[in-house]
């Protein structure tokens, strides 16, 4: 590695790496692939100890940077999310490989037989920040569509991130697969990430994953494309048709199981003829701990301007009454991020409504908004919650991971 004061060098290095070792990983079989998922599986657990004796120096880091007890519980990790880490490697590997899947085929008049199948996308940049699992989540899906990837993780997760990026790579060398496979950015420096931005001859796309700054960065610097995973302003909406116990329960996961997380509820909208019931749910809230910003209702303080659209990440949701759905979509087009949002109802033509009007990335219906994550959508893991229309949308897995191509083939066919 060159002198780390020479970043661009440092970078045009890796991207490099990255380019070579693609290339080999085009053409790995689905075993190759497999087994060094399962090798890395088994050098997370057996390094544990080092990964949490790691994350205890990232973890004193931000305390003395002050992160918020959201962040912090972002940037914790101990044995169960370990194993929560180990599981997702090991469901990734168990998935069928994505490359050279046929999406599509057909038969021309002209004799012509075509089919669109599935290829890797090249190299791909994850840049990241406090969650040290997403070194493991974005490696292992990489990996499995065939990509090489250069991770740039969080300054705060710095030392997990590093102990984690090493066992995956002990994984690759197990299956004899590049180590260059999976590269880590070797620096807290910034301005790898604004080089990575501009690396239009080794990186194919650019995955931000993060808050509204990292992400606004990423698509204002950018030259190459981006899959942008924006900020999760997750609204849910509570209709006048709806089971209360179920909508009491809903909303307490919704927001309470881990406020950190993109998927949790930042906005809660109450039908007018659901008002009583939206009372009881704040109230549940604020026994619960959450500070309640409410219109229209008895809050922990009043609703501002600022609460619509707002990302707490922390123990804080805003409430409103609305008048109907139609005032609930609304708001929701003109403050939402096109994440996820959710409908409370038993009425299925309101369900319909809602789904049809609006654009977001995820729409559920009377489902924890908590459930907004590529494990849960059975994807094994998720590199990140795509809310841009190109390409990939949702959670991003392996499969999204990829392009297409299209095979040809005639018996001596001629264009008259």
């Amino acid at each position: 590695m060159k002198d780390l004061e020479n970043i661009p060098a440092v970078m045009a290095d890796i991207g490099d790496r990255a380019k070579a070792a693609a290339k080999a990983l085009a053409s790995a079989s689905p075993a190759a692939k497999t087994k060094a998922l399962e090798a890395a599986a088994d050098a997370v657990w057996a390094t544990r100890a080092d990964i949490i004796a790691a994350n205890a120096k990232d973890l004193e880091f931000g305390r003395e940077k002050g992160l918020s007890d959201a962040m912090m519980d972002r940037l914790m990790l101990d044995e169960p999310r370990i194993q929560g880490m180990v599981n997702g490697l090991r469901s990734v590997a168990a998935q069928d490989d994505p490359v050279g899947a046929v999406t599509d085929e057909w038969t021309q008049p002209s004799g012509l037989n075509i089919r669109r199948v599935r290829t890797p996308l090249g190299v791909i940049g994850v840049i990241y920040e406090s969650r040290p699992n997403v070194t493991a989540d974005a490696g292992a899906l990489c990996l499995k569509a065939g990509n090489a990837v250069i991770l740039r993780g969080g300054s705060e997760s710095f030392h997990s991130s590093g102990a984690i990026h090493k066992a995956i790579q002990q994984g690759l060398i197990a299956a004899d697969l590049p180590a260059d496979s999976v590269q880590l950015v070797p620096t807290r420096d910034r301005a790898a990430v604004r080089e990575m931005l501009t690396m239009t001859d080794t990186i194919d796309v650019i995955v931000p994953r993060g808050g509204k700054g990292l992400v606004g960065l990423v698509q204002r610097e950018a030259r190459v494309p981006v899959f942008a995973h924006l900020e999760g302003i997750v609204h849910i909406y509570i209709d006048k048709n709806v089971d209360a116990e179920k909508a009491r329960a809903v909303v307490m996961n919704a927001k309470t199981r881990r406020t950190g997380i993109c998927g949790a509820a930042e906005c809660l909208l109450i039908h007018r003829d659901a008002q009583d019931l939206g009372q009881a749910i704040v109230d549940d809230l604020i026994k619960a701990g959450v500070e309640v910003h409410a219109q229209g209702l008895n809050g922990s303080v009043p609703a501002t301007e600022d609460d619509w659209g707002m990302e707490y990440l922390d123990m804080k949701i805003a409430a409103k009454v609305v008048d109907n759905i139609d005032d609930a979509i609304h708001h929701i087009q003109t403050y939402g991020s096109n994440h996820t949002d959710c409908i409370l109802t038993e009425d299925d033509q309101a369900v319909e409504t809602f789904f049809t009007r609006l654009d977001s990335a995820i729409l559920m219906h009377n489902a924890s908004t908590q459930f907004a994550d590529g494990g849960e959508f059975g994807m094994g893991a998720e590199i990140g919650i795509a809310t841009g229309k190109m390409h990939a949308r949702g959670p991003v897995g392996a499969a999204q991971l990829t392009s297409f191509k299209y095979l040809v083939v005639g018996d001596g066919a001629l264009r008259p």
